[in-house]
């Protein structure tokens, strides 16, 4: 049986997108404390159109930010992952890293591994040489 991550953390899986991963994924879309930084929480159907795009950059790229899951129970998370972004600013385009977890998930580190991961994906696997961390000036 083929495995459905396409690498893996300590604690970690990383995978594409499914549709299955809606009904958690919008939970975590829609709580306003996950979604301090951001301009609005997101409805069922905007986590969806989010999912595609997901999907969709995964396909086009090689890389998305990716669904994870603790491998130990399967239990999803949220993400963590890379973008190429185009939008307009001094350093794009250019690779992006990002993450979002569900408030379950906060303080035990998986930020931190996810990212540390997904840096080491980007520079041995795919040959990105450059990945950016941008933020919100707020979300210090």
């Amino acid at each position: 049986m083929k495995d459905k991550y396409i690498f893996k953390s300590d604690r970690l899986g990383f995978r594409n997108w499914t549709m299955e991963d809606l009904t958690e994924f919008s939970k975590m879309n829609t709580d306003s404390d996950v979604m301090e930084h951001f301009p609005k929480t997101l409805t069922n159907q905007d986590t969806a159109k989010l999912i595609e795009r997901l999907q969709s950059h995964y396909e086009k790229n090689g890389y998305t930010y990716f669904a994870n899951e603790i491998v130990k129970t399967g239990e999803f998370i949220g993400f963590s992952g890379l973008a190429f972004q185009e939008y307009k600013t001094e350093f794009s385009p250019a690779t992006d890293i990002g993450w979002r977890l569900k408030k379950s998930a906060w303080g035990k580190g998986y930020a931190t591994e996810g990212a540390k991961r997904c840096i080491e994906f980007a520079f041995s696997k795919i040959g990105i040489d450059k990945v950016f961390a941008i933020c919100t000036v707020k979300n210090n």
